[in-house]
């Protein structure tokens, strides 16, 4: 019976067994499969990349030291106690004559503080705080968008080195079904030999093209999934959409990019809201030349084996020792700054110079969006004009390798000539391919200068 429970519960767990693997292996299979659009390797960058995931620890730190800065606005509160023994001549409480003997004593003790005017500077640090906190969260969205467009980039350079592997085997092939062609024609004696040895020789140059293009393809996944915070063995597939440039560049005028931009990009937030922290730590230090008044409260008691009760001669009970022996405290603190080692001064000094350095900072941002903003501009018409004119090459150039390569077939022309028309034909279909995402990637820094999402549906055919 025993021996039949235990072959039924082996059946069970090989069962489990076998549907863990089967499940396991399906999830793989799935992670393997999925196709990765733009988007989303952009969300799992903007997951999972560290210098994002710092910047964010950033802006934690920044919203600690604000609400520290509110909290400090409150009266502080503190209570302590005590408990000593003693050995060896003391004072007697009670007497105060000198003993010598081992006494104990307990203190407790509560405690209250409160600023009530330091020339603004509380409030000033907290203005400064919260500056600090909006700063650091533009410039964390900076990072964001920073790393965003580079994962454009890599993923545009992926598509292109998938059309260049393409190019590259495609001219491979043609020029393997010309070396059975020239050796057929050398066979029957319509070429010379050594026709043969230069295609052979145009071949092997082919073999290493397409072994260097695909070799550039690896390199381009492994960028994008080192962005993506992902192991090199993560073999993904990213999806190839049917992109279809426009006939003519739409752009807007590069000063309502600019002025769109200025009012948006998180540089120039970030570098507002520190110059916004410096004017407040600036009025901070000169709150240092304020008086200040504060209000200070405290209540105590306390107990020791050396006070006697007058009756009875004995230590005198704790409750009523601690009953007895209460005391309060009220005092108004005033501080008159006169004299400090010029120490006051060099501080408004230091904070007049970060505020100036602040300013200069904005306006340096200012120029560095407005450069970035016309140097795009620019970049997307000379690679748009770049793209039309390599279209126009590469057409003349396709024509004319196929009238030299008819006659190359016929024997009118010799294979160096051959060999270089088709190297000419194979530089401008790479130029034409680098030209093309050349153009998409200046538009979609464009885009992105203007607030939009980055992604291809905009070039994608319906």
């Amino acid at each position: 019976m025993n021996t039949h429970i235990d072959i039924q519960q082996l059946k069970v767990w090989k069962g489990f067994m076998i549907l863990s693997l089967v499940l396991l292996f399906v999830s793989g299979t799935l992670f393997a499969q999925k196709v990765w659009t733009l988007e989303d390797c952009i969300q799992q960058a903007l997951e999972n990349n560290i210098r994002i995931k710092q910047s964010k620890l950033d802006v934690s730190s920044g919203e600690v030291n604000m609400r520290e800065s509110k909290f400090n606005l409150l009266p502080s509160l503190n209570a302590s106690a005590s408990h000593s023994y003693g050995w060896g001549r003391s004072i007697d409480l009670a007497t105060y004559q000198y003993v010598d003997q081992q006494t104990q004593q307990s203190y407790f003790n509560i405690s209250s503080d409160v600023t009530l005017f330091s020339g603004f500077q509380k409030m000033n640090t907290m203005k400064q705080r919260r500056a600090e906190y909006l700063a650091a969260r533009y410039n964390s969205d900076k990072v964001s968008n920073d790393i965003a467009l580079a994962v454009a980039g890599y993923y545009l350079q992926i598509l292109f080195s998938q059309e260049l592997v393409s190019n590259s085997r495609r001219q491979l092939e043609v020029t393997a079904q010309q070396v059975e062609r020239t050796r057929k024609l050398v066979d029957a004696g319509t070429l010379a030999k050594g026709s043969l040895l230069e295609i052979q020789a145009q071949l092997a140059n082919e073999e290493v093209n397409v072994v260097q293009a695909q070799n550039q393809l690896n390199l381009a996944y492994l960028d994008l999934l080192q962005l993506l915070e992902l192991s090199s063995d993560n073999e993904i597939s990213i999806d190839v959409p049917a992109l279809k440039l426009p006939d003519t560049p739409s752009l807007l005028p590069v000063q309502n990019i600019y002025s769109t931009a200025l009012g948006i990009m998180p540089e120039i937030k970030s570098a507002e809201y520190y110059t916004e922290s410096s004017r407040n730590a600036l009025a901070v230090a000169k709150g240092s030349r304020s008086p200040s008044l504060g209000l200070q409260g405290g209540f105590g008691t306390n107990y020791s084996d050396q006070i006697l009760d007058i009756t009875s001669g004995d230590v005198k009970p704790f409750d009523d020792q601690v009953r007895d022996n209460k005391s309060t405290t009220l005092a108004i603190r005033l501080n008159i700054p006169i004299f400090n080692g010029y120490q006051i001064n060099s501080y408004i000094n230091r904070s007049r110079i970060n505020l100036e350095n602040a300013n200069y900072n904005l306006d340096l941002a200012r120029n560095t969006l407005r450069k970035g903003i016309e140097s795009a501009y620019s970049d997307a018409l000379a690679a748009y004009a770049s793209y039309t004119a390599r279209q126009k090459s590469l057409s003349s150039l396709r024509e004319s390798f196929k009238y030299t390569e008819e006659k190359f077939n016929v024997g009118m022309v010799n294979a160096i000539d051959y060999n270089v028309a088709k190297n000419q034909l194979s530089r401008a279909e790479s130029d034409l391919l680098s030209g093309k995402y050349d153009y998409i990637f200046k538009l979609k820094i464009l885009d992105f200068y203007l607030g939009r999402t980055i992604s291809l549906n905009d070039l994608t055919e319906n």
